[in-house]
C-alpha cells in the first residue's frame, strides 16, 4: 500500500512538471482543468513563446535568489558593475536596457544594502562612477552561485544541449 501511494506520487509528480501536449491550435485536450481556452495563432508566434518562457526564466529565478532577496535585474546591474568597474550609470543604463530613471532607483536600494557605491566622476562632475563595495563583492560571488543553479533548473526544463542552442540564438541581442 505504501509503495502503491509513493508511486502515484511520483507520477503525479512527472505530469506536473511534465508540459502537456496540445491540438494544433494550441487547445488543451479535453479534460484539462482551466487550459480550454485554444491560442489559435499565438502557438506560432515566437514572441509569445519567448515571453512565457521568460515568465517562467524569471519566477525560477527570483524563487532560486529568494534567500539573497535579489532580482534579475538587480543581478545584471551587478554583475556589470563587478566586471567594469568605474562605469557610468547612463552606460549601465545604456548596456543593459534599463531607463535611466528606472536604474537610479534601482541604485539606491542596492547602495541601501551597502552592495554599491557612487562616487563622483574625476572628468565629468555631473556622473558617478559605479563600484560594489566589498560587501557587493562578496554578495555578488554568492548570488552567481545561485544563479549557476538557476540556469541548471533552465537545462532541466529544456535540455542541456536546448539550453546552449538558445543562447547562440539569442546572442545577436544581447
Amino acid at each position: 500500500m505504501a509503495s502503491q501511494q509513493k508511486t502515484s506520487r511520483k507520477a503525479a509528480a512527472a505530469a506536473i512538471r511534465r508540459p502537456q501536449a496540445r491540438a494544433a491550435n494550441g487547445r488543451a485536450h479535453a479534460g484539462d482543468a482551466g487550459d480550454d481556452i485554444g491560442l489559435d495563432a499565438l502557438v506560432g508566434h515566437a514572441g509569445y513563446a519567448v515571453r512565457r518562457f521568460q515568465l517562467w526564466i524569471f519566477q525560477d529565478f527570483i524563487k532560486t535568489l529568494a534567500t539573497v532577496d535579489i532580482r534579475p535585474t538587480q543581478y545584471s546591474v551587478m554583475t556589470v558593475i563587478g566586471a567594469n568597474p568605474g562605469l557610468s550609470q547612463m552606460a549601465v543604463a545604456k548596456r543593459l536596457g534599463i531607463e535611466r530613471a528606472r536604474l537610479v532607483h534601482l541604485l539606491d536600494s542596492l547602495e541601501e544594502r551597502d552592495f554599491v557605491s557612487r562616487i563622483p566622476s574625476a572628468t565629468d562632475r555631473r556622473s558617478h562612477a559605479l563600484h560594489l563595495t566589498a560587501r557587493g563583492r562578496s554578495a555578488l560571488a554568492q548570488f552567481k552561485r545561485l544563479a549557476a543553479e538557476h540556469e541548471r533548473h533552465v537545462a532541466d526544463k529544456i535540455g542541456k544541449d536546448n539550453r546552449e542552442r538558445l543562447l547562440q540564438i539569442l546572442a545577436c541581442f544581447t
